[in-house]
């Protein structure tokens, strides 16, 4: 399997647990959305199904990459500005 670049890592704050995850690979995002993600929602559906895309070479990361974020947002999660800058 060949690892994908993410790009820069993501870190997003839980704030039901109080503590940060960085996603760091392409694959620690898909594994996030497909087994540790609070809500099945549309916006989780859609970051599935773009992350799948790209790992099949027929997207760019970028459109992984916002849909991901999307998901964070309905999730509840935040981005953790302090620990991605």
């Amino acid at each position: 399997m060949i690892e994908i670049s993410w790009g820069t890592p993501m870190t997003i704050f839980l704030p039901s647990e109080g503590r940060t995850q960085k996603i760091t690979t392409i694959e620690q995002a898909h594994f996030w959305l497909q087994r540790a993600w609070p809500v099945s929602d549309r916006n989780r559906n859609i970051a599935i199904e773009k992350i799948d895309a790209v790992m099949d070479c027929l997207a760019p990361v970028g459109t992984a990459r916002a849909a991901f974020l999307s998901a964070v947002d309905t999730a509840g999660y935040q981005m953790d500005s302090v620990a991605s800058a």
